[in-house]
């Protein structure tokens, strides 16, 4: 009964498993009430899908008496904030020296946008018409304080949205100041009913609505497409770069090389995979046929989390996942050694496949944990020195030495169980034991002149 339910579960396991990996058109999207299963498709580094190297300079004379690593941390958590909400999946952004960025974003294709929103630092200010010059002057009011100020960007909430018009059903965004801010809004459109009040972006105007009414807190900035209201969205929100920035470097991946690596990648792992369930095949025969069977499983086990986490596969992160491969059959190698040398002492086939698994387990765990303790350093230091390729290599090695663990112990033990059941093996040729090694205990004479049968108990 008990292994009806392991294999039950193998079974669930490898059904989701092959349901998530499979190349569905358009994805794969599973609604039943609160679950929700979606999946669209492996996410690839910018060494495998193509997509740019950016490098960054910040100039530090901007910042006087201020601390230089504060202020280049400050410039990150900005790019950060941008580049996630630009929606480049897996960026990399990391410092390089006092004063340098290092920003790498894979699957970007439109790069003049990625510079524009990444470089920029989102002056935005409201103007009014100098009746006598005829001249955009930045408008300016009177404070909570009672000081004048000039309305700027500054004062927004971090709140901005994109929302369409519901006449013309054109893009806007939708903005909000913070209590200051209104106060100087409301003075400004107050004596601007009638008029054109001038919204700028770095010295571009964007908008010149005519001020209808006296407006305070919220308002909507009109006249962009849609491109341009989500990039103005997401620089207000993030905010201002500390220090003015340029590009001082720009490199691009092609694509076409990222796609001739993914598949010489694909094919080196599926030689891996053939050599090793050759090797399990001729040498343990049985077991080897079903230490195959869950290598089979562990593999669509390990793609289908490799796409739920979602882990971007870099060439480095491909090449742990077939490092993970060796991992997970050294875990039977050592399980079927000790059940052959327990069959070797006569004992019986059931005993000797429940003895092989308990005794390998400590070995097994052991081997295992040094590596998955040696995956977190790994991933640590690539994740606070910047190295994204040691990062990914730890992170798929240490996903594949988990599921390894799941495949060596439950799932073979699972199969092999369910095939002894059957009570149709019983040759030792079946375990890979030569013709004269039995498989049935036999009795010898122990030291001391005392009879016993092997496997049995032991003086």
């Amino acid at each position: 009964m008990r292994n009806r339910w392991r294999l039950l579960i193998i079974a669930i396991v490898t059904i989701l498993s092959a349901l998530i990996v499979w190349p569905w058109p358009g994805g794969l999207n599973i609604h039943i009430g609160n679950l929700r299963l979606e999946r669209q498709g492996f996410t690839l580094g910018l060494d495998l899908q193509g997509g740019t190297h950016l490098v960054l300079q910040a100039d530090m004379t901007k910042a006087p008496g201020q601390n230089a690593d504060e202020v280049l941390k400050g410039v990150i958590q900005v790019l950060e904030r941008r580049v996630n909400a630009y929606g480049v999946a897996e960026p990399v952004i990391q410092s390089q020296g006092s004063d340098r960025v290092i920003v790498e974003l894979p699957g970007v294709k439109d790069i003049e946008d990625a510079k524009k929103l990444i470089g920029q630092t989102a002056q935005l200010d409201f103007r009014e018409m100098d009746q006598a010059t005829g001249q955009w002057k930045i408008a300016s009011a009177t404070g909570l304080d009672g000081e004048e100020k000039e309305l700027t960007g500054k004062y927004f909430r971090p709140n901005a949205q994109i929302v369409f018009d519901p006449r013309t059903n054109q893009p806007q965004v939708a903005f909000e100041f913070d209590d200051e801010g209104a106060h100087l809004f409301e003075q400004i459109t107050r004596r601007l009913i009638g008029r054109p009040l001038g919204i700028f972006l770095d010295n571009q105007v964007i908008s010149a609505p005519t001020v209808q009414a006296v407006i305070s807190r919220n308002g909507v900035i009109t006249n962009m497409r849609l491109n341009e209201a989500r990039t103005l969205a997401i620089q207000l929100n993030a905010g201002a770069v500390p220090v003015p920035i340029r590009i001082v470097e720009e490199r691009t991946v092609d694509a076409t090389l990222g796609s001739d690596s993914v598949r010489k990648s694909i094919i080196a792992g599926e030689i891996a995979l053939l050599v090793v369930a050759l090797f399990m095949i001729l040498y343990y025969r049985l077991p080897g046929v079903v230490a195959t069977l869950a290598l089979g499983v562990y593999t669509i086990a390990t793609l289908a989390i490799f796409l739920l986490i979602p882990v971007t596969l870099t060439l480095a992160g491909i090449a742990g996942f077939i490092l993970s491969i060796g991992m997970a059959v050294d875990a039977n190698i050592l399980i079927f050694e000790r059940m052959r040398e327990e069959l070797r002492w006569g004992r019986s086939v059931n005993a000797g496949i429940k003895a092989g698994f308990d005794r390998a387990w400590t070995s097994i765990r052991d081997s295992n944990s040094s590596t998955l303790i040696t995956c977190l350093l790994l991933y640590w230091f690539g994740q606070n020195f910047g190295a994204s390729l040691i990062t990914g290599f730890a992170l798929t090695l240490a996903v594949g030495v988990g599921v390894s663990l799941f495949s060596a112990i439950f799932v073979t033990r699972g199969l092999l169980t369910a095939v002894m059941s059957t009570g149709l093996v019983h040759k030792p040729s079946l375990f890979g034991m030569s013709v004269q090694e039995d498989l049935n205990p036999r009795p010898t004479r122990a030291p001391g002149g005392r009879l016993r049968a092997e496997g049995g108990a032991r003086s």
